[in-house]
C-alpha cells in the first residue's frame, strides 16, 4: 500500500511572512530602515530622491574628498591605468601596484613598520581578530565597541568580557581578575566612539596592557583624518607606541573605500597569510585605492584643512550650549524614535541632512541626532545650522 505524503508547507510563502512580519514589528518600533537615492556633491550639498538641495550635517566625510577634484582625478587615473576591477583576491592576481604605495603611506601615518589594506573596515575586523584570538583566549572590550568588532569577536570564540564604556579602572579590574586564566589576551576599543564623538584613552589602556601581556586593538574608523594632526587617536591621547593593532577605514575622512591594519611587519604577513576576509576575498578597485593614496597625501600635507572639522563642531556646540566636542562629531539626544525621526525630518523641510540614529544602533531610549562637521563645510551654513536649531528648540 502507498505510504500517505506528508504535505509541507510553502518555503516562499514561510519565509516572506517570516519577513513580513519582522518587518511591521519594527516599523512598529519607529526602527525599520529605508534606502533613498542620495546624489552628493561639493561643500557637503546633496539632494534626495531627486529633491531639493540639503546640507549634510550627517555624513562621515569629514574632510570632503570624497568629492574633492585631485581625489577624483586619482581614481580616474587608477582605473585607466589598471582598469575597473581587481579581477581576483590580492593573492591571486589582484594585488596592482598601488597597494604597496598606499600600505606604504598608512604605516607612515600610523607609525608603523607595515599596513595591510582590506575591503572594507568591517572585513578587517571579522579577519584581524579571529585570526589572532581563539577559543582559550581572552577579549576585553569596551561596551561600546563596534557592531563589526563585535562580528570579529564572535567569529574569534574567544571569551569575551567587557567593561564599562571608557573605564580603566573597570578594564583593570576585569583583567586582574580573569587574564591568568587565558592563553592571549587583546583588548579591542574604537579610537573614537562615533555616536558619542568621544575618544579612548588609549595611554593608559596602552599601559594597562602592558602590565598584563595583553595587545591593545584601536578602531581608527573616526579619528584618521580627523584628529592627532590626521593620524589619529594614537597621537592625539599620547600613546605613540602602546597601540600595536591600529586598524580603521579608507571610507569616512579618506572619502574612498577600503579597510586597514597598521602593526608590526611580521603580524601584517601574518594577517596577509592567515585572515580570511583578506584570502578570500577579491581586490578593491583601483580607483578606490588610487583615491584613497592621493586623499592620504592631502591629510599628510594639509593640516588646516585636517583642523577646521573640530573648529565648526565646537563652534556649533558653544553656541547651542552642548558639551565641548573632541572630535567632529556632535551628538544630540533626544529620547524616543518617534521624536528623533520628527526632528529629523523638521531639520531637512530647513535644508538640512541629518539623520536619527535610533536603536539597536544607540541604546533604547538615546535616539538622537548626530551632527557632524566637515573642512568644506561654509561658514554661512554652519551659522544657520545653529540659528535654525535654536528656533526648533534644538540645543541643550
Amino acid at each position: 500500500m502507498q505510504q500517505s505524503q506528508k504535505t509541507s508547507p510553502n518555503t516562499a510563502d514561510s519565509l516572506t511572512d517570516f519577513a513580513l512580519s519582522k518587518l511591521a514589528s519594527l516599523e512598529e518600533k519607529n526602527q525599520r530602515r529605508y534606502l533613498v537615492d542620495t546624489k552628493r556633491e561639493q561643500a557637503m550639498t546633496m539632494s534626495v530622491d531627486g529633491g531639493p538641495p540639503l546640507i549634510s550635517f550627517t555624513d562621515n566625510d569629514y574632510l570632503g574628498l570624497s568629492t574633492h577634484p585631485d581625489v577624483v582625478a586619482a581614481a580616474k587615473a587608477a582605473a585607466d591605468e589598471y582598469g575597473a576591477g581587481a579581477g581576483a583576491s590580492r593573492l591571486v592576481t589582484g594585488n596592482h601596484s598601488l597597494y604597496r604605495k598606499l600600505e606604504e603611506k598608512i604605516a607612515t601615518i600610523k607609525g608603523t613598520e607595515d599596513a595591510a589594506v582590506f575591503g572594507s573596515g568591517y572585513l578587517a575586523n571579522v579577519g584581524i581578530i579571529p585570526t589572532l584570538v581563539g577559543p582559550g583566549d581572552l577579549i576585553i572590550a569596551d561596551e561600546l565597541v563596534h557592531t563589526c568588532i563585535h562580528a570579529g569577536m564572535t567569529l574569534s570564540r574567544a571569551d569575551v568580557k567587557f567593561f564599562k564604556h571608557n573605564d580603566v579602572a573597570h578594564a583593570a579590574e576585569l583583567l586582574s581578575d580573569h587574564r591568568k586564566k587565558f592563553g592571549k589576551c587583546l583588548i579591542l576599543v574604537d579610537g573614537v566612539y562615533s555616536m558619542d564623538g568621544d575618544i579612548a584613552p588609549l595611554k593608559a589602556l596602552g599601559l594597562l596592557a602592558k602590565d598584563h601581556d595583553a595587545w591593545l586593538m584601536s578602531d581608527d574608523a573616526h579619528a584618521l583624518g580627523t584628529i592627532g594632526g590626521g593620524s589619529g587617536s594614537a597621537k592625539e591621547t599620547g600613546a605613540e607606541g602602546l597601540v600595536p593593532l591600529q586598524m580603521g577605514t579608507l571610507s569616512k575622512a579618506v572619502g574612498s573605500y577600503g579597510g586597514y591594519l597598521a602593526a608590526a611587519k611580521p603580524v601584517v604577513d601574518l594577517i596577509k597569510t592567515r585572515a580570511r576576509s583578506f584570502i578570500y576575498t577579491t581586490g578593491l578597485p583601483p580607483a578606490a585605492v588610487g583615491a584613497a593614496l592621493k586623499a592620504l597625501e592631502l591629510i599628510e600635507s594639509d593640516a588646516e584643512m585636517v583642523a577646521r572639522p573640530l573648529k565648526l563642531a565646537q563652534k556649533f556646540a558653544y553656541a547651542l550650549g552642548l558639551p565641548a566636542p573632541e572630535t567632529p562629531i556632535v551628538p544630540l539626544i533626544i529620547g524616543t524614535e518617534t521624536e528623533a525621526l520628527a526632528a529629523s525630518d523638521t531639520l531637512a523641510k530647513a535644508g538640512f541632512k541629518v539623520i536619527a540614529f535610533r536603536p539597536p544602533t544607540v541604546p533604547e531610549g538615546t535616539s538622537r541626532l548626530r551632527f557632524s562637521f566637515s573642512a568644506t563645510h561654509r561658514d554661512a551654513d554652519v551659522s544657520r545650522l545653529i540659528e535654525t536649531c535654536k528656533t526648533l528648540g534644538l540645543r541643550a
